[in-house]
C-alpha cells in the first residue's frame, strides 16, 4: 500500500506523485528521489516586436548586457534568461506568417509542383522522445484570435512528422477539461468504444491494401500518406488504452471562466502550462499566443497589422505597450516555474527548456527573429546576450535545446535547416 501511495503504474508507465509531506516524501533521502524529468515549452506570437526598443544593445554581449526597454519587466529574471540575436529561418518568405515555420525551418516549396509544404516542428521531435512517459505526448495551446495575430497557416505551433498541422486547444476552458477532467463514461463503455474504433481501423486498412496493386507513383504516395495517418490514429488509440483506467491528475487551480480573451487568456494559459508540467500530464507544450485580443484588452485601438507597420506615434506606442505587457506576462510565468518545488528540492524552472519568440522581427523583416530562452532543462548558458552571425539558422538554437534535453546527437544531427549547434549556448 505504501508503494502504491507514491507511485501509480499503468502498462509499464511510472507516474510519480508530487512531493507531499503528509504521505512521507520528506522521509526519503534526496538520493532516493527520482530525478525530475526534462520538459520543453515554446511560446510563439505573431507580428514580431518593436525593433528599436525590444532588442538589447548589440554592443553589450555576454554576461555584460542590459535589458532593453521592452524586456525590463523581466529584470528579476535577467540572470536566468538569454536573448539570442542574428537568427532566421532560411526559407521564410511570408511576412505575415509569424509561426508557420518558426519551429520547423522548412522550405515551403520543398515538394515539386506544390506551393506549400512543412516538416516536423521541434516540439514534436521532443514529444516523440518524452511522450511515452505521460498521458499526453504533447499539448498544443492556441487562441481563436488567429487572423488578427499574424500567425499564418497551421492549427497550432506544432507540425507532425509528415509536416501536417497538429490541432490546438483554443481556449482555457477546453484546455483545462482536456488536461484535468475525467470522463464520466463507465470504463466498460469506454473500452468498448476503443475496441470499435480499432475494428473500424482494421477494416479500413484491409480495404486500402486491396487497391495497392497497379497504382501510379502519385497515387502510391497518396496511399502511403494515408497509411501513415492510420498508423498515427493507432498510436493515439494505444495511448488512450494505456491510460484508460488511470484517473487524471488534479491541479492546484480551479476551472477557468468562460470568455477569457487577451491578457487574461494568456495569464490563465500560463497557469495551465505550469499545472500540466507540475502534474506531469505532459512534458512538451506549445502556445500560439493572441496579439489582436491582447491589444483590445489593453484598450489599444490600433489594428494589429497596422501596429506592426509602425512609425513614431500611436502605432509605435501600441507596439511598445504590447512588448512590455508580453514581457510582464512572461515574467509571471517564470515566477511560477521557480516557485514549484520538485521532490529533490530543485524548482520546476530548473528542468524546463523554454523558448519565447516569433518567426518575424518586425514589419516585413524576417531576419533576426526575436528569441528569448529560459529554464535549466536543456543546460543552456543563461544570463547572457548573444549576437550570432547574420542569418544563423534559428533551427541551430532548437537543435541545441533538443541535444541539451538528452536527445542523441547521432540520431538527431539536424533539425530543419540547421547547420549545427550554437556553441555559445552549450553549458
Amino acid at each position: 500500500m505504501k508503494t502504491r501511495r507514491h507511485f501509480l503504474r499503468s502498462t509499464g508507465t511510472l507516474i510519480t506523485l508530487p512531493a507531499l509531506e503528509s504521505i512521507g516524501f520528506r522521509r526519503f533521502s534526496r538520493a532516493a528521489s527520482p530525478a525530475p524529468p526534462k520538459r520543453m515549452v515554446f511560446l510563439g506570437f505573431g507580428w514580431g516586436v518593436t525593433n528599436e526598443t525590444w532588442f538589447p544593445d548589440q554592443t553589450k554581449t555576454g554576461a555584460d548586457w542590459e535589458l532593453s526597454e521592452g524586456l525590463k519587466p523581466l529584470a528579476r529574471h535577467q540572470k536566468d534568461l538569454t536573448v539570442v540575436q542574428g537568427c532566421s529561418n532560411k526559407y521564410t518568405n511570408e511576412a505575415h506568417w509569424g509561426s508557420t515555420f518558426w519551429l520547423t525551418g522548412a522550405n515551403r516549396y520543398a515538394q515539386p509542383g506544390q506551393s506549400f509544404a512543412n516538416s516536423i516542428s521541434a516540439d514534436q521531435v521532443a514529444a516523440a522522445h518524452f511522450g511515452s512517459e505521460t498521458r499526453y505526448a504533447s499539448i498544443q495551446l492556441n487562441s481563436p484570435d488567429v487572423q488578427n495575430s499574424g500567425h499564418g497557416p497551421g492549427l497550432s505551433l506544432a507540425w507532425d512528422l509528415r509536416g501536417k498541422p497538429v490541432a490546438g486547444l483554443e481556449n482555457p476552458v477546453v484546455a483545462f477539461h482536456r488536461l484535468f477532467s475525467d470522463d464520466t463514461t463507465p470504463l466498460s463503455e469506454r473500452q468498448a468504444m476503443l475496441a470499435q474504433k480499432r475494428s473500424v481501423l482494421d477494416t479500413v486498412m484491409e480495404d486500402a491494401k486491396r487497391v495497392q496493386q497497379g497504382l501510379t507513383k502519385t497515387d502510391t504516395e497518396k496511399l502511403d500518406e494515408y497509411f501513415q495517418s492510420i498508423r498515427d490514429i493507432e498510436t493515439r488509440l494505444g495511448k488512450d488504452e494505456q491510460w484508460l483506467s488511470v484517473p487524471k491528475a488534479k491541479p492546484e487551480m480551479t476551472e477557468p471562466k468562460e470568455g477569457l480573451a487577451g491578457k487574461e487568456e494568456i495569464q490563465v494559459m500560463y497557469d495551465l502550462i505550469v499545472a500540466a508540467l507540475r502534474t506531469d500530464s505532459t512534458r512538451v507544450l506549445t502556445y500560439r499566443q493572441p496579439v489582436g485580443t491582447l491589444l483590445q484588452s489593453l484598450g489599444t485601438k490600433v489594428a494589429p497589422h497596422d501596429m506592426s507597420h509602425y512609425s513614431p506615434g500611436d502605432r509605435m506606442a501600441a507596439s511598445q505597450k504590447r512588448d512590455a505587457v508580453q514581457s510582464e506576462l512572461l515574467a509571471g510565468l517564470l515566477d511560477q516555474l521557480k516557485a514549484v518545488k520538485e521532490a529533490d528540492g530543485s524548482s520546476l524552472f530548473d528542468h524546463v527548456a523554454l523558448a519565447y519568440g516569433s518567426n518575424i522581427r518586425t514589419i516585413h523583416y524576417l531576419d533576426n527573429c526575436p528569441t528569448l530562452l529560459a529554464g535549466g532543462g536543456a543546460s543552456l548558458k543563461l544570463g547572457q546576450h548573444l549576437v550570432l552571425p547574420k542569418d544563423t539558422p534559428l533551427c541551430n538554437v532548437w537543435l541545441t535545446m533538443l541535444h541539451g534535453l538528452g536527445l542523441d546527437p547521432k540520431k538527431h544531427e539536424r533539425h530543419g535547416d540547421s547547420t549545427g549547434v550554437v556553441k555559445e549556448l552549450v553549458g
